[in-house]
């Protein structure tokens, strides 16, 4: 499924277009350049979810955990992690094999770990406010 996002007020309009997409699936990778929206995208999709509290980067923490309306929300920026140990002492598997909904960026450097099945968002700018978004299932 491929959207255009021509400003943020797109952005609760295509979060709600991908939970229906989702289905029953709770793990989601985002890939995008640096600066795509990846975590602005993800902002809208945990309030599609029913996050209440404010969502931010975990850029430095790797994961912030969010209750959603339906149970936990995990938030994953795996950008700065250094090496493959860090997500063994993160204890990744209680995550990706919970029960709670996981949101991946920079999914490239844990991709041996990721589960067999997950949503793809690919998220390519085109200019300044207008992206491209696509949805795929794995």
């Amino acid at each position: 499924m491929k959207l255009e996002v021509k400003s943020l007020a797109d952005l609760p309009k295509v979060a709600r277009q991908l939970l229906n997409f989702a289905g029953n699936q709770k793990t989601f990778i985002f890939e995008g350049d640096m600066g795509a929206g990846k975590t602005t995208f993800i902002k809208a999709f945990c309030e599609v979810l029913g996050v209440k509290e404010v969502v931010s980067s975990p850029t430095y923490s790797i994961v912030n955990e969010y209750e959603g309306a339906d149970g936990p929300v995990y938030h994953f920026d795996f950008y700065r992690i250094k090496d493959i140990q860090e997500a063994y002492d993160l204890g990744y598997e209680e995550y990706f094999y919970g029960n709670g909904i996981c949101l991946i960026e920079w999914p490239e450097r844990v991709e041996e770990l990721l589960t067999d099945h997950f949503i793809k968002i690919q998220i390519a700018i085109i200019d300044e406010s207008h992206r491209t978004i696509v949805f795929s299932s794995i």
